[in-house]
């Protein structure tokens, strides 16, 4: 697995979501901030402030009720010894800046 950006984390967000509408634009949202891993994960190397901001942009889009996303940090150690199993690792995205 790569090393995270400078002053970045690894974070797994997963997401239970009942309803089409929500959950898509949940998905979108995290589209702009990480890697889609699997069907309700994602895995994103986020700073302490876009982690902020993602909070801030998922609490008008979930009702409480029902829906659910967890945030979960992984240490430096742990990103490194991610393990996948039946697909291909998953990698920072490459940037390129015209």
């Amino acid at each position: 697995m790569a090393q995270a950006p400078t002053g970045a984390r690894l974070y797994v967000i997963a997401y239970d979501i009942p309803v089409d509408k929500r959950r898509t634009k949940v998905h979108r949202l995290l589209c702009g901030y990480g890697q889609w891993t699997q069907y309700s994960l994602f895995e994103c190397w986020l700073t302490r402030r876009q982690i902020l901001e993602l909070r801030a942009k998922l609490f008008p889009l979930l009702d409480p009720t029902s829906d659910s996303v967890r945030l979960y940090s992984l240490c430096a150690g742990c990103a490194t010894s991610v393990e996948t199993i039946g697909g291909a690792a998953p990698t920072e995205p490459l940037i390129f800046l015209a």
